[in-house]
Order: C-alpha cells, then structure tokens, then sequence
C-alpha cells in the first residue's frame, strides 16, 4: 500500500474520531468538536508552538540542512520535570487548521529539510493525518517522523502503519511507580512497551543512506534520570529480549532540574557522571552497540539534544 492510500485509509478511519476521543491510552471519551478538552487540554483544531529547521537532533535526523520539526503544545503525560513545559504544559503555542498544518510541511520540505519531525504529536494523530494526506497530494515525499514520549495507544500507533517512516519514542521508565509519580502514568511501562514494540515491527531497524541521512527505523530514546528513576538497565534487556539486539538507542545525558523538579530532592539536582556511564555499560554488556551517547553529563551547558554525539555505543 502507498503512503497515500495509507493514509486515506487512516483519514478514514479518524473522520469521527474526536467526538469520542480514545486516541491516547488516557481513553478520555471527550468530544472535541464541540469545544470540550481531555486529559491533555488539546482542542479540535492542532495547536502549533513552533516549527523550523532544527539541527539539534541524532546526526540521522538533522543530517546537514536540519529536521522539518513541528513541535505540538499540550501533553498527555505531566512530567514534573519536563523540560518544554512552556508549551507541553503551560500550552503556549497558536491554534491553527489542518490546511495550515499541511502548508507548514511543504514548506519545511521546501527550505531543503531532511524530514517532517512531529514532536509530541500524540495527542493531535487524526489532525496530524488529514494534514499528511492534503501535504502528499501536493507533493510531499520526504520521511515522516514521529517523535513521541512513548505514551502512545497501540491501536493508534497501528493505524499509523505505512505513514510513519521513522518512529522516535521515548522509555522513560522501567517502573510503574515512578511513571505514576513523576509523570502521572502509572500504567507506562505496559502501554509504552507494546507501542515501541509494534513501531519496531513497522518499520524494523534504523535504515541510514549513503549520505548519512534516516529513511526509516526506529531510534529509542532513553533519558537518563538522576537515582537510576528511569531504570534504564531494565529497559534495555527488554530492548535487547523483545526489540532487536541490533536497536539504534540515543541515550541521554542532557536532564536538568527544571519545572516542578525541585519539589522533589531525588530529581533536584543533574546526572553524575558514573550515573550516566552505568547506563552506557549496560548497554554495552547486553551488546546494544548501535546509537549515540552524550558525553560530559555533569558538565555540559547545552541542554539540546545532538550536543556532543558520538556516532556509536
């Protein structure tokens, strides 16, 4: 199936999605048509906070000429220490429409990016799609990537089956616990779980070009929290066991208290260093040798990811 009957299919399947919203594992069941908001505050019509060429992401993803990033407000998920909370939270950020939306993408194609970059996007997925269809009908054709806290419905993530070339989902934690405290998602680790794995089966491991540049796979992302919260160890046997041995990981050192982080003594404060090298050991031990790590954890200014990223494990 093409990318455009893919998605056809799928604009089909959403046209009356929003009167009876389930399209996140929160299940709100809000009819978003007639003014109401969910969970993650998000209206009928998407709600963009921001888009360019963003040369901040994995070397595959920004290549040379930047990512097409869009970056959503609202969230489905309430992490006390994210660090875009001006917009994942606070909500800033312009409605818009789906005609917009879709302008917006061929014009990041346009200025020579390498991708369309959704960011947060889960909460906007039939807004997102009726955007795609209008964008491909008038000559859309670079990769579409989706660039999720892994807080996805695996319903949703399966209709997006032939749309999304590159899948870039977080796993935030190993532990329910956690998730429920820090994030407000006490059921995560099950739901994040299931929906990285049917990414994976999608679009299998990361495919790079000749030129450096992704065209399709998956890239797992793994934020690295300060007292082992995100449990990380335990995540990556679960990507070595169930994923692939062969995954492309980004693990990150770039966590800084901000937001609500300072209520809590345990996240007050940056990854050490031996923190972060204990994750990348572990990945290292199980073989999960494909990726990028940041380097200098406790001293590094930059808080964008793509600062100081190796090219391998």
């Amino acid at each position: 199936m093409s990318k455009l009957a893919a998605l056809r299919k799928a604009s089909s399947h959403f046209k009356d999605s929003l009167k009876n919203c389930i399209i996140c594992p929160r299940a709100c069941g809000i009819n978003r048509t007639d003014g109401h908001t969910g969970y993650c505050r998000a209206p009928y019509n998407p709600v963009v906070y921001s888009y360019l060429a963003h040369r901040g992401e994995e070397p595959p993803i920004s290549g040379r000429k930047g990512s097409g990033t869009i970056f959503f407000s609202g969230c489905n998920m309430k992490c006390v220490y994210c660090q875009n909370y001006s917009f994942s939270q606070l909500d800033k950020g312009s409605e818009t429409s789906v005609e917009k939306l879709s302008e917006i993408m061929l014009y990041l194609q346009k200025i020579g990016c390498h991708n369309i970059n959704l960011v947060t996007p889960t909460h906007f997925v039939p807004q997102i799609v009726f955007a795609l269809e209008k964008a491909c009908e008038a000559g859309l054709n670079i990769p579409i990537a989706y660039n999720t806290s892994g807080y996805d419905s695996l319903e949703t993530i399966k209709i997006l089956s032939g749309i999304v070339d590159i899948y870039m989902p977080d796993m935030r934690y190993s532990n329910n616990a956690m998730a429920s405290k820090y994030s407000d998602a006490p059921d995560y680790v099950e739901v994040n779980r299931l929906a990285v794995k049917e990414m994976h089966d999608q679009v299998g491991d990361l495919l790079i070009d000749d030129d450096g540049i992704a065209k399709k796979g998956i890239i797992i992302r793994l934020l690295s929290l300060p007292n082992n919260i995100s449990g990380t160890p335990e995540t990556l046997k679960f990507i070595k066991q169930k994923i692939s041995p062969n995954a492309y990981l980004s693990i990150m050192s770039q966590y800084y208290p901000t937001h609500k982080s300072f209520d809590y003594t345990e996240l007050s404060r940056g990854v050490t260093d031996d923190e972060y090298k204990n994750v990348v050991d572990a990945a290292k031990l199980l073989g999960l040798n494909n990726g990028w790590v940041q380097e200098n954890p406790s001293g590094n200014d930059d808080k964008f990811l793509g600062t100081n990223i190796k090219p391998r494990i």
